[in-house]
Formats: structure tokens, sequence, C-alpha cells
């Protein structure tokens, strides 16, 4: 059963009131295109995790069924260790994820948003390739995949509520648990909460290992990454640190550095690259946040480009075994095209108009080559048409909007 799956339509929920209370406090905690980003990134990763979850599965089960020490029973005492085996097994992975560089380069987008609401809790990663190697530990003991899958995705669902910043310190709990305080830490770039909290239910493992930083009233948190993002394409946001990795590793003189840069320490680059390449140092006494000026209009059919993700990214996930491998690559492949055309809209980019048009184009396609229910063609076929039609109507308001590129203040 996917649990995830059932969470989203509460994921939403919850993201409503805290948009009501976002109007109710007058906090300016939202922007649109942030938000339309961070959602989008979430659409994208669940997309590639159908796709790319079936290896790191098919080699778990493998393990539990050649290596297993022991039969773990279904328990319900058995299923709380698993629920906390797996949260250590999480701790470990969140920790290496932000002090080696190849991961990193993966759980970078999750941090990537300059803001903190329940929108930055579904910014994950669609690039993660490595994160099941923690959790063969569970597999030699001898949990089954069910077990693991259930228990990970109830540890996800948790992890959600934290990533507001209406819920002060909770008392006793913190001692305990991730909060909202204590995850905010974790999010931000001060020098002194960088690489702090990794924990994700329980906030025991930092205490333990040395990680742990409370929430301090004299550093308020600034959120985001100190090789700041620039952009609202999610695309951008899962490679960028490859993509500098990989510059790096081809400026690199010494073979040695070359295979080192991506298992060294987070931020490590190799001497010659460093005096040859300098990046420029951050001073977080003049952040700004990263913006982009919009039209109402054009939120408003962000919005729309949006939703029209989540609709065909929702019928692959609740039917993924009616797909093929190749139509179920497709349909990724769309997602994936459509988040990189609705993060062009968010900037402002000429290039969105025909990247869009083409977009049309390919459902049109689609509802012409394969017969799908009616209601499905329906949706799509309206769609197509009030989302032509917008186009069409506010063409130059979408390619100019209000303005060119701004930086917000903190």
């Amino acid at each position: 059963m996917n649990v995830i799956l059932y969470a989203v339509p509460f994921f939403f929920l919850l993201i409503l009131i805290e948009l009501l209370l976002e109007k109710n406090k007058s906090t300016d905690y939202y922007r649109v295109n942030d938000s339309i980003n961070s959602l989008t990134a979430g659409v994208l990763s669940r997309m590639t995790g159908v796709v790319k979850q079936l290896l790191p599965l098919t080699i778990y089960v493998v393990a539990y069924e050649q290596l297993a020490m022991f039969q773990i029973s279904s328990s319900w005492w058995m299923w709380v260790t698993a629920f906390v085996l797996y949260d250590f097994c999480y701790y470990w992975k969140h920790r290496f994820g932000h002090e080696t560089n190849i991961l990193w380069a993966a759980h970078v987008v999750h941090h990537s948003s300059e803001e903190y609401n329940l929108t930055t809790a579904l910014r994950q990663s669609g690039s993660s390739f490595f994160s099941w190697i923690f959790y063969l530990p569970m597999a030699i003991l001898g949990f089954d995949p069910i077990m693991l899958i259930t228990v990970g995705s109830l540890n996800l669902i948790y992890q959600f509520w934290v990533h507001t910043r209406h819920i002060p310190k909770l008392g006793w709990y913190e001692w305990v648990f991730v909060t909202p305080s204590n995850h905010r830490v974790h999010h931000a770039q001060n020098q002194i909460y960088i690489d702090r909290n990794y924990g994700g239910v329980f906030i025991l493992w930092d205490r333990l290992f040395g990680s742990f930083q409370e929430e301090l009233d004299s550093d308020k948190p600034i959120y985001g990454i100190r090789k700041a993002l620039k952009s609202w394409n999610p695309l951008w946001a899962n490679v960028h640190v490859y993509a500098q990795l990989g510059k790096d590793c081809w400026h690199a003189n010494r073979w040695q550095d070359k295979l080192l840069i991506w298992f060294k320490r987070t931020g490590w680059r190799p001497a010659d690259v460093e005096q040859n390449y300098p990046l420029s140092k951050v001073d977080l006494t003049q952040f700004r946040k990263f913006d982009v000026s919009l039209s109402l209009t054009n939120k408003f059919y962000s919005l729309i480009q949006y939703s029209l993700l989540v609709f065909v990214g929702l019928l692959l996930m609740m039917n993924v075994s009616a797909f093929t491998l190749a139509e179920q690559v497709l349909v990724v492949g769309f997602v994936l095209y459509g988040s990189i055309s609705a993060g062009l809209v968010l900037e402002n980019n000429p290039l969105a108009i025909n990247l869009e048009w083409i977009k049309y184009s390919l459902i049109m396609v689609t509802l012409v080559v394969y017969t799908l229910p009616v209601w499905i063609e329906w949706t799509l076929g309206v769609s197509i048409l009030i989302n032509g039609l917008l186009l069409l109507f506010r063409k130059a308001d979408i390619i100019n909007a209000t303005g060119p590129m701004v930086e917000a203040s903190n």
C-alpha cells in the first residue's frame, strides 16, 4: 500500500491551513514562485521515484532473502523496533548526505528554497541513487521489504509538519523528537546552524552523536544554501551541484583528485582547482532572496500548470501497474518537460511560450493516439482549451510580466 499517496490530500490540507494562518498573522513565509517551484520539485521526485526505485528495492529484497540473520515476526513491538531502527539508518543517510560531496549533490534540492513553509517539505530530490545502501542493515537483520517501505513512508510523513515557522518550541518534546524549531535549524545557512539536526523523527540521535544545535533567539535562521540556486528550474535544482563537481573533476590535474572530489567532505575542492577557479564567498550580512516579479496572470497560469502536472503524476502513481515501463518513462519525461517549462514561466523567460505550446501539442497527440477513460480525456481537453486561450490572451504578459529579475530583501 502506498501510504504516502494517501497522505497527499492531508499535505495539501495542511498547506491550506498554513496559508490561512499566513493571512491571519500577516506573515510573509510564502511566495508563489518559490512555493510552486517546491511543489513542482516534489512532483518530479515522485515521478522519477516510480522508475528509479525498482533497482534499490530489488537489491533490498535480494539481501533480505539471501542474507537475513533472523526471521522477524510481525508483532507490534517489532514494527516499533523497525520504525526506530529505520530512523537511526535515516540519521546516518541524512548526515552523510550533508557531509559528502556526491550525496549532497542529490540532497541539496531539498535545501535550495530560501523560504521555510510546508511546501518546502515537498521539495524532494529526484536524483538520489545511493540512499538504499544505508538501509541494507535492516535487510540483513531480517526486516522484510513491506515493513521497510511502510515505516519509511511513516517516517517521511512525520517530517512534513516540521517544515513550518508558525509553531514555536514545544518544551520537553524538543528533547526526544524532531520539531519545527530544531528542524528550522537544519534548513538554515547561518554558520552556527550548518550541518546540524539530521534526525527524521527522533532528535535523540543528534544529541547522542554531537550534531544537535538548538534554535537561538539571537540567530534568526536564514534559509537556503550558500551557493544560491537563483533559478526556478527544478531540473537545475537537481543537477547544479553535480555540474559543479563535474567541472571541478575536469579541471583537476591529478587523477586522484578527479576521483576523490566525489567522495570528500562537502565543499572540498582540489588545491589547483581552488586556486585556478575560485568560487565567490558568501556574505550572509548582504543576503537577498532570489525573486522574479510576476503579474497576477502569470501566477494564476503557473498554478494551473502545476495542477496539470499533479493530475498527470497522480494518474501514473495510482495506476502504475497498468503502464508498461516504456509508458512510465514517457509520462515521467512529460512531467520533467512540464516542470522545466513551468520554471521558465516563473522566470519570465520568452522560451516558455514555445515550450508550453509544444506541451499542449503532446497532450493532443496523446488524446488522439491513446484510448483513455472519458473523464481523463475531458479533463485534459478542457485543460488544453483553458490554458491555450489564456496563453494566447496574455502572451505578452507571460513573457514580460511586471519587470526583470529582482532580489527580495530578507
